[in-house]
Order: structure tokens, then C-alpha cells, then sequence
């Protein structure tokens, strides 16, 4: 059996990539000078497609893993947390937490939205359910805006669980956070407690409503009859 590599992975995407796409992703993505994407590097893959490569190399070993976060190249990046989001959804509880310790060693390198949220609530999400959380707090406070981001869309795997607790907690500590990433962030989780119950995330709106970050309460009342829409934006 051929030893997988790293450096196959890089070369078969850029094999794969198109300078279009890769355009498109540039500017979807905003990595020019100033934007939070500044510096990112990207080969014009499509989502689908890395998906598709990532189960061809679900078992590559770690260190050839660690060499794809550290690429330059964001699709490296990309396909090496797929990897690991497939290889903890099909671990055992070893190997989960291994790869849970993994992810936190690395997350300098989980660096843009769409890296977080691919993989934050399917491996730190999930390996918290039943275990302290006390990382997520450190995280939320951190001078890296993306551990911020993995603070609270971690916990949409709790949400899913009807555990609302710490995804309440976060957001309440991010509410004066300048980023607008994480106002959506923020928003989107909130949404989806919303979805489990309406009426806790009501609860939540009355009390912080008047100090939220726009970004954040519209998209937390997205799905709300316009009505109750209007009184949460206008309340004071």
C-alpha cells in the first residue's frame, strides 16, 4: 500500500483548482491587505471536491496532517480538518479524544470562517458534550478572533443536545466583541437555539436585545414573524 503524503494531497489540488475559482475565492474570502483573510492562498477547489479527496486519505497519519494545516494554501488547510472531523466521527473514544488534543494543539492554524466552522462543534463541540468546558472560555477571550469563533460555534453541538447553558454565556461575553465575524457567529448560534426553543432564546433577547450588535440580533430573530422581528430591533 503507497504511503499517503501531504505532499500528494497539495499537488492532486492544485491539479483540481482552477485560476477562476481561485479568483473568486480570493476575493469571497477577502485576503487582501486589511481583511481578516489577508495572505490566504487559495488553488480554486470547490468544497465538494475536497470533500470527496479527504475520503480518499481519511487514514493519513497525523504529522502529514500537521504539514497540511501549517500550508499556506487554505484548501491544505481545508482538507486536513475534514480529515479530521471523519476520522473522529468514525473513532472510538480514544481515538476521539486524541484527535479532539490534536485540534487544540493546531488551532493557529484554523485560520477563516469557513475553517471553524467545519470543524469546531464535530470535533471540540462534540468531545465537550460530557466533559468540562473550560477551554471554550479561554478561547472566547483570546486575542485570535478565530478561537473566539471556535468558542461558540463549538457549542452548536450542544445546542443540538438541547444544552443552551454555554452558547448563552458566550455570547453574552461576546456582545462588546468588535468583530463582525463574530457578531454573525454569535447570531447563527443563537438562531439555532431558537430553532430547539423558541422561547429561551426570547427569554435571552429581553434581558440583551438593546445591547447586541446588529449583526448579531438580526441574524438571531431571522426566523421570526416580522412583527417580533420589529420589537426586538427597536426596543430600548
Amino acid at each position: 500500500m503507497q504511503i499517503q503524503t501531504a505532499g500528494q494531497i497539495e499537488r492532486t489540488l492544485k491539479k483540481l483548482g482552477t485560476k477562476e475559482r481561485a479568483a473568486s475565492s480570493a476575493w469571497f474570502f477577502k485576503t487582501k491587505k486589511g481583511e481578516y483573510g489577508y495572505g490566504d492562498i487559495f488553488v480554486g477547489v470547490t468544497v465538494p471536491a475536497v470533500r470527496k479527496l479527504a475520503v480518499e486519505y481519511v487514514d493519513l497519519p497525523l504529522p502529514e496532517i500537521t504539514k497540511l494545516l501549517e500550508n499556506k494554501v487554505h484548501e491544505c488547510r481545508l482538507i486536513a480538518l475534514i480529515i479530521l472531523v471523519e476520522r473522529y466521527k468514525s473513532g472510538d473514544v480514544k481515538l476521539r479524544a486524541k484527535v479532539a488534543k490534536f485540534y487544540i494543539a493546531h488551532t493557529k492554524f484554523i485560520n477563516n470562517w469557513d475553517l471553524v466552522d467545519v470543524s469546531a462543534s464535530n470535533i471540540l463541540g462534540a468531545e465537550l458534550l460530557h466533559k468540562k468546558r473550560d477551554v471554550l472560555y479561554s478561547y472566547v477571550t483570546s486575542n485570535n478572533m478565530w478561537e473566539r469563533r471556535i468558542a461558540i460555534i463549538s457549542t452548536l453541538a450542544f445546542i443540538r443536545e438541547g444544552d443552551f447553558a454555554d452558547t448563552f454565556n458566550l455570547s453574552g461575553l461576546l456582545l462588546r466583541d468588535q468583530e463582525d465575524l463574530i457578531h454573525k457567529a454569535v447570531g447563527w448560534m443563537l438562531r439555532e437555539v431558537g430553532k430547539q426553543s423558541r422561547a429561551t432564546l426570547v427569554q435571552f433577547l429581553r434581558q440583551h436585545a438593546p445591547s447586541m450588535p446588529r449583526t448579531a440580533l438580526r441574524y438571531s430573530i431571522e426566523q421570526f414573524p416580522e412583527f417580533e422581528r420589529k420589537k426586538f430591533l427597536h426596543m430600548k
